[in-house]
């Protein structure tokens, strides 16, 4: 019998969003170079943070100078596609793989299948949202729902994710809106857009991440090793 691949698991790590997008950047460049495992990891930003995607060049210039609860909003650029997503009562995942075949809607299905899994385990059931070309319009990543985006039966989005391919390497991180702050919302994106509200009550943040690293390890038939990033990978990344 096989023994089964090991993938390092880098502990809850909450900090600014240009310093988690330089983790994400540099997980994927050391795996693409087969210095690093696969990797899965989850995270929060703090400061709040609006991030744009990586082709992203429209925003409202106002979006610069955002205050809230007497924080600046940082605004920060992914690596990976999509639209603005703004980060306050999120939580963050990273998966940092590589070998799968198929287009890039198939790998995110892939990469998906363990944060259906993972929330089913919870009593709430996802699917994937429906949403034609049109999305594009629409600067909010959460007003409208992808193929790639993962919703709730009513049809609110609880995740959306993004993408980056290096090579055979893959990084697809995403937000789950846990306890977003609906005036924040209206202040970003306007009063007309659609705000989210928690959508998910009575369930706290490590009860999620459990589960979410147990569906991860029957999805992809791995093993995890806890490693947090060393002195020395820090200094790389920073």
């Amino acid at each position: 019998m096989s023994s089964k691949q090991v993938w390092r698991l880098i502990p809850l790590l909450e900090t600014s969003g240009n310093v988690q997008m330089a983790i994400d950047k540099w997980l994927i460049g050391q795996h693409q170079l087969g210095k690093q495992p696969p990797c899965l990891r989850f995270y929060t930003w703090s400061p709040p943070a609006i991030s744009l995607g990586y082709h992203q060049r429209q925003y409202p210039e106002f979006w610069q100078n955002l205050t809230w609860q007497g924080q600046k909003l940082d605004l920060v650029r992914r690596p990976t596609g999509g639209r603005a997503v703004l980060h306050q009562g999120d939580l963050s995942y990273a998966v940092v793989t590589s070998g799968l075949v198929g287009s890039r809607l198939q790998v995110y299905g892939q990469i998906c299948e363990f944060l259906i899994q993972g929330w089913r385990s919870l009593n709430v059931n996802l699917h994937y949202g429906q949403a034609g070309r049109d999305y594009i319009r629409n600067p909010n990543c959460f007003g409208t729902a992808t193929g790639a985006d993962l919703v709730l039966a009513n049809g609110s989005k609880l995740i959306g994710s993004a993408q980056l391919r290096q090579g055979e390497a893959v990084l697809q991180h995403g937000s789950i809106q846990l306890k977003p702050d609906p005036d924040l919302f209206k202040l970003v994106f306007g009063k007309d857009s659609i705000i989210p509200v928690e959508l998910i009550k009575n369930l706290d943040q490590q009860a999620i991440i459990d589960a979410l690293i147990n569906s991860a390890c029957e999805c992809f038939n791995i093993q995890l090793d806890i490693q947090p990033l060393s002195d020395s990978e820090w200094e790389e990344i920073i």
